[in-house]
């Protein structure tokens, strides 16, 4: 009886200590959750060398980082932050690490964000000309619009036959529904501080001088990408607006063509150049990986506890983007077509 008194009583205390164990984790993390600058600690992202192929022996090295998906400085991961963070982190320690001969940046994206492109091709182009690191760009299936504008800040450019690239332009969509309102008696009643403030209403049909100003901050944006492709491919500005850069979607061979890229191949020319342009003979090939951050984990596991939504949603089209309102965008339009 006592010896079953014991057991019990055992297992009662190591059930307790679970218990307490997760309750302590839920307080760390709410207090990681809640941004608090007494436990903010502010550090440069450090990431591993995964040995890749080559001469591990070798002091020299060739390191690839992957540029995928949406181009967004939107958290995506609460693990590993924003894929734009994450890129930067990344270029900024090849950067930095003086064995680092030449960098391989594989990107397979349709774009996304006007910004977050833009700071992707200036790092890149930082660790071209001031870290005077070569960096060689892979075009993989994608690399159009937002992923083709990072890449101009590259040292050279390889894609293959068959990669989609090219697409220069800007895009902003937004819906109007005043039709549809109208029709159930919905009436949209807007408070405002200056006339242009709800700019892009749906309740309301666009003024002309709205639509102009709208356009206007297209075309601004779209000058400058125009200007960068012409500036560092070398190409006349006007022949770039008049016979390419109006938003086609082009294959690999056309981009070689027309001078949009440097070469055609796969990944051995790519690692090829990479030794060429690094002036290194044998390297070592490694990838960055992100290390395990406690900080993040418990970060993840407060907002998971703070969240009250559980529903599953489904979302099939478009929409699965998942395109922030009031954002300008480089996507390619095959992204907008139906299935």
């Amino acid at each position: 009886m006592k010896s079953r008194f014991q057991g019990c009583l055992l297992a009662f205390l190591i059930v307790f200590l679970v218990v307490s164990l997760f309750l302590n984790a839920g307080l760390i993390a709410a207090l990681f959750a809640t941004g608090d600058e007494q436990f903010s600690t502010k550090k440069e992202p450090s990431y591993e060398e995964e040995f890749v192929e080559g001469n591990s022996k070798s002091k020299d090295k060739v390191v690839i980082i992957d540029l995928q998906g949406i181009i967004t400085s939107t958290e995506t991961s609460q693990l590993t932050g924003s894929m734009v963070d994450e890129v930067v982190g990344k270029l900024k320690q090849a950067r930095e690490d003086k064995n680092v001969r030449a960098v391989i940046l594989r990107i397979d994206s349709p774009g996304g964000e006007v910004n977050a492109s833009d700071i992707l091709y200036h790092e890149i182009k930082k660790t071209r000309d001031v870290g005077h690191k070569p960096v060689i760009v892979y075009m993989g299936s994608l690399a159009a619009s937002g992923g083709f504008y990072a890449a101009m800040g590259s040292s050279y450019i390889i894609a293959n036959d068959t990669t989609l690239t090219g697409s220069i332009g800007v895009i902003l969509e937004t819906l109007n529904y005043k039709d549809l309102v109208d029709k159930i008696g919905v009436k949209v009643v807007v408070f405002k501080s200056g006339k242009f403030k709800d700019l892009l209403n749906g309740g309301r049909v666009m003024t002309p001088e709205e639509a102009k100003l709208v356009q206007s901050m297209i075309d601004e944006t779209y000058d400058k990408f125009v200007g960068i492709v012409a500036r560092e491919r070398k190409l006349d500005e006007g022949m770039l607006r008049r016979d390419i850069a109006d938003g086609r979607v082009l294959s690999g061979l056309e981009a070689k063509k027309d001078n949009l890229i440097d070469g055609l191949g796969y990944m051995e020319d790519v690692i090829a150049k990479s030794k060429e342009l690094g002036k290194t003979k044998e390297p070592q090939i490694v990838k960055y990986s992100s290390q395990f951050n406690w900080a993040r984990y418990l970060r993840m596991i407060g907002r998971s506890q703070a969240s009250a939504d559980r529903s599953l949603r489904l979302v099939l089209g478009p929409q699965s983007l998942q395109l922030e309102a009031g954002k300008l965008y480089f996507l390619s339009p095959h992204l907008f077509s139906g299935f």
